[in-house]
C-alpha cells in the first residue's frame, strides 16, 4: 500500500465552475473528519464539499459523499482514483463552485476523476514501510562491524555490560537479508530475537 507525501491544493475550471481539491495525510477518522470540517469552513459558500478518505494498512476504512451532486458521479469516481493507485492514510475534499453551465452526469466523473488525479500528483504517492524491532546481543569485538552494517537505521538503546546489547529499528522487508548480514558477519556469534510485531 502507498500514502501521500504531503498535504497538497489544486484548483482549475470546467465550464465555468471552478474545481478546488484538499488533500492531508491522516490516520485516523478522526483525523479525516476534522480535516472536512476545516475545508468545509473554509469553503462554507461553495455549491458542494465532496468529502472522501481512505484508512489502515489496507484501506479498510472507506468513505465518499456526493454532497448533492447526482448519486455515484462525484465521490466514488473520486475516491476510484486513489483505489487504483492503492493509496490509504488520507483525507480529501474537492470542493465545487457552480458557474452555470451543467456538466451531466459524464463531466461530473471526468471532472471530479481529474481533480482526484490532480491532487493526488501534487501531493506525490509514497509506499507505506513497515518496521520491526530487532534485539542483538554480540562481543565487543564486533562493535565497529556491527555499527557500520547498521548505520542507515534507527539503534533505539544500547546496553553495554559483559556484552553489547542493541535494539535497532529497521525496515520489515529488509528483516531478513539484514538478520542474515549480521550472522555471516559475526560467524554466528550473536544472538538475534524479534520483537512482537
Amino acid at each position: 500500500m502507498n500514502t501521500i507525501a504531503k498535504e497538497a491544493r489544486i484548483n482549475y475550471l470546467i465550464n465555468k465552475s471552478e474545481f478546488i481539491a484538499s488533500i492531508t495525510p491522516a490516520q485516523t477518522v478522526d483525523e479525516a473528519k476534522n480535516f472536512f470540517v476545516k475545508i468545509k469552513n473554509e469553503f462554507s459558500d461553495a455549491t458542494h464539499n465532496i468529502t472522501l478518505y481512505t484508512i489502515g494498512k489496507t484501506g479498510e476504512a472507506g468513505h465518499y459523499s456526493d454532497d448533492g451532486e447526482p448519486s455515484g458521479t462525484a465521490g466514488l469516481p473520486a475516491l476510484d482514483v486513489f483505489r487504483k493507485n492503492n493509496v490509504t492514510n488520507f483525507a480529501c475534499v474537492i470542493t465545487r463552485y457552480y458557474g452555470g453551465i451543467k456538466l451531466g452526469a459524464g463531466g461530473l466523473v471526468r471532472a471530479y476523476s481529474s481533480a482526484a488525479s490532480q491532487v493526488l500528483k501534487a501531493a506525490g504517492i509514497s509506499p507505506i514501510v513497515e518496521y520491526v524491532l530487532i534485539n542483538l546481543e554480540f562481543n565487543y569485538s564486533y562493535l565497529d562491524l556491527i555499527e557500520n552494517r547498521l548505520k542507515n537505521y534507527e539503534i533505539i538503546a544500547r546496553e553495554f555490560t559483559t556484552d553489547i546489547k542493541m535494539i535497532v529499528k529497521l525496515p520489515e522487508n529488509e528483516l531478513n537479508s539484514t538478520i542474515n548480514q549480521l550472522i555471516s558477519l559475526t560467524n554466528n556469534m550473536i544472538k538475534i530475537t524479534i520483537q512482537k510485531r
